[in-house]
């Protein structure tokens, strides 16, 4: 993106952020208040995330899991932990309507790839840590693309195709199909993404150097005609 389109980016998360907080602040509230009764406090789970350049921010969701050990103190599973809200929260993205303090912050940005563990930051090829070169977003590509039924290295070509292509007509589409997406609950597994493992590196030192060929096409069908190629 050109400095301008940065400008005006930045401008469009601001508007964006403040119109989301004024639309959801109230159904926010109510779940706020549901989770607190239905599983204490804190609400929000917040984590450290790596953001531009992998610089670490604190990132705000709703809180879907309960605090439950194993007689040996051990944390149980996802699975086990997930509370019927939470479950309902992470299937429908309303769990991550809290990051729009992250936007207005200026650690993320409406759309980019998404912030994933600190831990995985030294597992990246240098390809894939070409995703830090932009802020992370709320949406993004890959979430639009097949979200957690994608594997790591297909979420990651996208994440880096869409750094060597952002501009505001991108971000545009990606968030109307995200909506579109979200209402469908499109791309969402059974479990959610509590099924998805955890990224271990990739299997080969090219894994995520996939080619990737994108131009948008009509209005009719999909906004994006992406080809993932092994």
């Amino acid at each position: 993106m050109s400095d301008l389109s940065l400008v005006i980016k930045r401008i469009l998360d601001l508007a964006g952020a403040v119109l989301g907080l004024a639309v959801f602040g109230l159904p926010m509230a109510i779940v706020a208040g549901l989770i607190r009764l239905r599983m204490g406090s804190p609400v929000l789970y917040r984590v450290i995330r790596p953001g531009l350049h992998a610089e670490p921010f604190l990132l705000y969701k709703f809180r879907t899991m309960r605090d439950l050990v194993d007689t040996a103190g051990r944390s149980l599973s996802d699975k086990d932990r997930i509370t019927p809200l939470g479950r309902f929260l992470r299937k429908t993205s309303f769990d991550e309507l809290p990051q729009l303090i992250n936007v207005l912050k200026e650690q993320m940005s409406l759309v980019g790839p998404r912030p994933l563990m600190v831990e995985y930051v030294k597992l990246y090829t240098p390809q894939q840590s070409r995703r830090h070169e932009v802020k992370p977003g709320i949406t993004g590509l890959a979430q639009i693309k097949g979200r957690n039924t994608l594997s790591w290295d297909e979420r990651f070509a996208l994440d880096v195709w869409y750094v060597d292509h952002a501009s505001l007509v991108l971000d545009l589409r990606i968030l109307l199909q995200t909506v579109v997406k979200v209402l469908r609950s499109d791309s969402v597994s059974p479990e959610g993404d509590l099924d998805v493992p955890s990224f271990t590196g990739s299997l080969s030192a090219n894994g995520a150097q996939h080619g990737l060929h994108g131009v948008p096409s009509g209005p009719s069908g999909d906004s994006f005609s992406i080809r993932i190629e092994s």
